[in-house]
C-alpha cells in the first residue's frame, strides 16, 4: 500500500470504511441512520392508508420501512415485518400460507415483547427501538387471548402446508342400523330407481341382521365412506373471516391500529404476486390494519385485470411512494447523497466529504451510483482502496473521478450478481438488451442515448434495466430537432458498463444536467431503436 496519501490512510479512514459497510449492509434492526429522500414519505409510510413503496435495489425501502415500524412500536401500534425474499421459489397456494404464518407469528412475537414490555426496561428498548415507548402495556388479559387466537390459527396453516394439495380424503363413520336406515332413505330419496331397488335390498339385509344382533343384545354398526379432496385455496377463502376476527381483536386491544409490512415482494413468483396481495388486501379491507408493501416497479404485477380483478389497484385500493431518485434530479440526487455520506464521515470524526473527494470525484461518484445511496456509499468505500493503492500523484491526494471510475467498474461484479439473483427467464433478454445498449455507446462514442416514446417498443425491458441500475434515465421528456413533433426519453449508460480507462476517455461524458450538454445529444443519430 503506498503511504503517501497520510489521510486516506488515517486512523480515521479506517473507521470511516467500517461504518460504510456497516450502514450497507441490511440488517433486522432499526435503522441508526435515516434522512428521508423527500419531505413527508416516512409520515406516509405511517399513514392509515395502503401504500406501495417503489425503488430500486439500495434505495432505501427497507430503513423507510423499518424505520416506520420502530417508530409506530414506540406508541405501542401492532406490526409485522416480513421479508419475502425468504419465499423466493415457493408456489402458490403454499406461498401464501407461508406468508400468512410468518405474518401472525410476527404479530405474536411483537405481542410478547413490544407489547408486553414495560417501558422500564430501558436496555431492551434501547437496544432494539432506540427509544422508550410513548404508552403504558397493553392490557394483559386480552393480550394474553389474541395470542391464544394468533397461535392456533398459525398451527391450522401449519398443518395444512404440509400437507398435500388435491389429496383424496377418505373419512368413515360408524353408525347404528337405525341411523343408516335414516341417512339411506334420505340419501335414495333423490336417487333413481335402481338405486332405489338397491337400496331396498340392502334395508331387508339390515333389518334380518338387526333383528339378529338386536336378539343377542347387540346394534348393528355400518361404516359409511366419503371422498373428498383437499383443496386448499379453497380453505384459505373459508379462513379470512376468521383472520379478520383475529385482527379485530388486535386492533380494538391496540386501541388503534396495526400494521403490516411486506418488503421485497418482487421476489416472490410475478404470477403470484398479484394474489398474495389481494388475499391481504381482502382481510384488511375496511378494518384498522394497513399494508406497506415494498418492492421494485418493474419487477411487480400488483394488480391484473380480470373477472374479478386480483390486486391492488393505485388511486383505488392504495396509494404509491416512490424512493427512486433519479439522476434527473441530479441536483436533488448529490444533495441528498452527500448528506448520506457526512453523517457517517461525522460520526468517524472527520470535517466532511470534501476533505476526501476531489470535485471531479463528487461529480463522477454521483454519476456512478446513479441516485442510489446504497451504490453511493458502496463505490465510495472501494474508491477509498483505489485511491490508497495509487498514492499521491498529479491527480492529487484526494478521490478524483478516474479513482471512481475503476472503483464502478468492481462494482458491476455485485451488479450482475444481483441480476442472475433476481431474473429468471428474463435473464438472457436483459443481458442482451444491455449488451445492444453498450455497443451503441461504443460506436456513437457517448455515455447518453434517446429512446423514443409511446412506441411500443420493448419499453419493459428499459424501465427492468432502470430498475437494476444498468441504465439510468437523465430526462424523462425532451425532443429531437429533426424530429418534430415526438417525444423522447434520455438515458445514461452506468459507468460501469464503459470497458476500460482508455475507452471511458474516448467516450463524451455528457453532463445532462447542464441544458447546453443535453442539446448535445439531441440528434437522431444518437435515437437507439430497439434494445
Amino acid at each position: 500500500m503506498n503511504e503517501n496519501n497520510k489521510l486516506l490512510n488515517s486512523p480515521e479512514v479506517d473507521r470511516l470504511i467500517i461504518l460504510v459497510e456497516e450502514a450497507t449492509r441490511a440488517t433486522k434492526d432499526t435503522p441508526r441512520r435515516f434522512i428521508e429522500p423527500a419531505r413527508g414519505t416516512l409520515d406516509r409510510a405511517k399513514a392509515h392508508r395502503h401504500h406501495i413503496v417503489f425503488g430500486r435495489r439500495g434505495s432505501g425501502k427497507t430503513s423507510l420501512l423499518r424505520k416506520a415500524g420502530a417508530d409506530l412500536t414506540l406508541k405501542r401500534v401492532p406490526t409485522a415485518f416480513i421479508d419475502l425474499e425468504a419465499f423466493k421459489g415457493h408456489t402458490y397456494p403454499d406461498v401464501l400460507l407461508s406468508v400468512l404464518i410468518d405474518t401472525l407469528n410476527a404479530f405474536d412475537a411483537w405481542l410478547a415483547t413490544a407489547g408486553s414490555h414495560a417501558s422500564s426496561k430501558r436496555s431492551f428498548w434501547s437496544q432494539f427501538w432506540g427509544a422508550t415507548p410513548e404508552r403504558p402495556p397493553l392490557d394483559k388479559r386480552k393480550l394474553s387471548s389474541v395470542r391464544t387466537a394468533l397461535q392456533a390459527e398459525t398451527k391450522v396453516l401449519n398443518a395444512l402446508l404440509h400437507s398435500e394439495d388435491d389429496a383424496e380424503l377418505i373419512e368413515q363413520v360408524g353408525e347404528s342400523s337405525r341411523a343408516s336406515e335414516r341417512v339411506l332413505s334420505a340419501r335414495l330419496a333423490n336417487s333413481s330407481a335402481d338405486a332405489e331397488t338397491l337400496g331396498a335390498k340392502l334395508r331387508l339385509s339390515l333389518d334380518a341382521k338387526s333383528e339378529e344382533e338386536h336378539s343377542a343384545g347387540h346394534e348393528l354398526k355400518v361404516e359409511q365412506t366419503e371422498r373428498t379432496k383437499r383443496n386448499k385455496i379453497g380453505f384459505l377463502h373459508r379462513k379470512i373471516m376468521d383472520f379478520q376476527k383475529v385482527f379485530d381483536a388486535m386492533v380494538d386491544l391496540a386501541g388503534g391500529d396495526a400494521f403490516i409490512f411486506l418488503d421485497d415482494l418482487y421476489h416472490l413468483r410475478r404470477g403470484d404476486q398479484a394474489h398474495v396481495l389481494d388475499y391481504f388486501h381482502r382481510i384488511v379491507k375496511g378494518r384498522s390494519v394497513w399494508l406497506k408493501v415494498g418492492t421494485i416497479r418493474h419487477r411487480t404485477d400488483w394488480y391484473r385485470h380480470g373477472n374479478p380483478p386480483v390486486g391492488m389497484k393505485l388511486g383505488d385500493d392504495c396509494d404509491d411512494i416512490d424512493l427512486d431518485i433519479t439522476l434527473e434530479k441530479y441536483e436533488i440526487a448529490r444533495k441528498f447523497l452527500l448528506k448520506v455520506l457526512d453523517q457517517i464521515v461525522y460520526e468517524a470524526g472527520l470535517e466532511d466529504h470534501r476533505i476526501l473527494l476531489a470535485d471531479g470525484g463528487i461529480e463522477r461518484l454521483v454519476l456512478a451510483c446513479g441516485g442510489v445511496a446504497r451504490d453511493f456509499l458502496t463505490i465510495f468505500r472501494k474508491a477509498i482502496d483505489v485511491a490508497r493503492e495509487r498514492g499521491r500523484t498529479h491527480r492529487g491526494d484526494r478521490i478524483n473521478a478516474e479513482d471512481v471510475n475503476v472503483a464502478a467498474g468492481e462494482h458491476d461484479r455485485a451488479k450482475r450478481d444481483e441480476l442472475r439473483r433476481d431474473t429468471l427467464e428474463e435473464r438472457e433478454q436483459l443481458e442482451r438488451g444491455l449488451a445492444s445498449i453498450q455497443e451503441f455507446c461504443i460506436a456513437n462514442k457517448v455515455n447518453c442515448f434517446l429512446v423514443e416514446q409511446d412506441t411500443g417498443g420493448n419499453t419493459n425491458l428499459l424501465g427492468e434495466l432502470v430498475d437494476l441500475r444498468f441504465v439510468h434515465v437523465v430526462e424523462a421528456r425532451t425532443t429531437v430537432r429533426d424530429q418534430p413533433g415526438k417525444l423522447f426519453t434520455a438515458y445514461m449508460l452506468d459507468i460501469s458498463q464503459y470497458s476500460g480507462e482508455r475507452l471511458r476517455r474516448d467516450l463524451e461524458m455528457i453532463s445532462f444536467w447542464k441544458r447546453e450538454q443535453l442539446d448535445k445529444i439531441r440528434r437522431s443519430k444518437y435515437v437507439l431503436r430497439s434494445p
